[in-house]
């Protein structure tokens, strides 16, 4: 294949899971506008509480990277995070009357703290790609996410359509690719057993996107 990549491989070695996420209930709700406000409350509740520690983990990329063009894009992708992306959580919820000390109160739910604690630990033990691996599907399948819903159509809501263009908007699609190439070339030379880990950490990371999305539907 002309696009053989490792990244490549890891996205279709886990395309059933990817389709079950893209079909979930609660991914399709925001795409057609019909998810219930109470499901989206609890998600972006939780997605606040989570952000907090992916913010941490790409702190540590940061300060694990050999180089200072690493270091800066790591660095961009902490600040993307605690303004952008964070920012679109703090508007919608003021919107909703849940104030940002109610946001940050938020206490994780079991499937929260799993996630992050795999992520958090990762980048503790592990080296950057590592961490890479176990960051891609959230920074990578949420632009997938996004793009798919904006090409079936955005929805009427003004909220399910912020996320939507938020999260297929070509500075995250940038990041997404920066991220990508790094972990193609981190894998090139590497021994079949350390791109067995990443398999593993790449695998965890996207089981718990699709049970993020079922937390959320079913407000756990």
């Amino acid at each position: 294949m002309s696009d053989a990549t490792f990244y490549r491989e890891l996205r279709e070695k886990t395309d059933p899971l990817w389709e079950s996420i893209f079909h979930h209930p609660f991914v399709k709700g925001i795409g057609d506008g019909t998810l219930s406000r109470d499901r989206f409350e609890f998600y972006l509740k939780q997605d606040y509480a989570y952000l907090i520690d992916f913010s941490r983990v790409f702190a540590l990329a940061c300060a694990k990277s050999r180089t200072l063009r690493e270091m800066g894009t790591f660095a961009a992708l902490l600040h993307a995070t605690l303004t952008t992306e964070m920012e679109l959580h703090r508007k919608t919820c003021a919107a909703f009357g849940i104030a940002t000390e109610e946001l940050a109160r938020t206490r994780k739910s079991p499937v929260t703290s799993a996630y992050t604690d795999l992520l958090v630990r990762t980048a503790y033990e592990g080296e950057v790609p590592d961490i890479l691996a176990v960051l891609l599907p959230c920074a990578c399948g949420y632009v997938e996410i996004g793009r798919r819903l904006e090409s079936e159509g955005l929805p009427e809501d003004p909220f399910y359509r912020d996320w939507i263009d938020t999260y297929s908007s070509p500075g995250f699609q940038e990041f997404a690719d920066w991220l990508i190439g790094r972990m193609n070339e981190h894998a090139a030379d590497a021994p079949a057993e350390r791109r067995e880990h990443w398999h593993w950490l790449y695998e965890s990371s996207a089981r718990y996107e699709y049970l993020f999305f079922d937390m959320s539907w079913k407000k756990e």
